[in-house]
């Protein structure tokens, strides 16, 4: 097979690779950068490639190395993203108005919390994990879990009204 033949053959799996993709990423951007990033590797590895093996399997199988690599890269540099309203709310431009005064809504209904509530929330936002909330407050990793809930749910509720 021939490097155009190749290249061919890979730009006609582009739309598969984009579902499988997005299934992994649940992100439209994070799925068009994985696929790049595959389309690079497979590109780059093009003379390892078997001719008469499957060529979809072979690159998906790049695909998913690639994105189990990425998300372990992501965690050894504590990265994570938390999909909750509360932690969209907080990344919010302060440059509108509106924002600004909502940022400081937020920030004081957190305040507003139990202590029992709050510490673990609080806490939880700056990015700890429940581990070490539970190991730091010397509680359950099943009650961290439990406060956190409970505070999102009351947060969102007094926010909402």
């Amino acid at each position: 097979m021939t490097a155009i033949e190749f290249e061919y053959k890979l730009i006609d799996l582009q739309g598969t690779m984009m579902r499988f993709a997005y299934r992994l990423t649940a992100n439209k951007e994070d799925a068009q950068d994985l696929v790049q990033e595959t389309f690079l590797k497979a590109l780059r590895c093009y003379k390892q490639f078997i001719y008469q093996s499957n060529l979809k399997a072979w690159v998906f199988t790049i695909m998913k190395n690639t994105f189990i690599n990425n998300y372990r890269h992501g965690i050894r540099l504590n990265i994570y993203r938390d999909q909750t309203k509360i932690n969209q709310l907080k990344s919010t431009s302060l440059d509108d108005p509106d924002s600004a005064y909502s940022a400081l809504e937020i920030t004081q209904n957190i305040e507003q919390l139990k202590d029992i509530l709050r510490i673990p929330f609080k806490m939880h936002i700056n990015g700890y994990k429940y581990k070490e909330i539970a190991e730091e407050l010397h509680l359950n990793i099943g009650t961290v879990k439990s406060r956190i809930f409970l505070s999102r749910k009351r947060l969102m509720d007094q926010l909402s009204v």
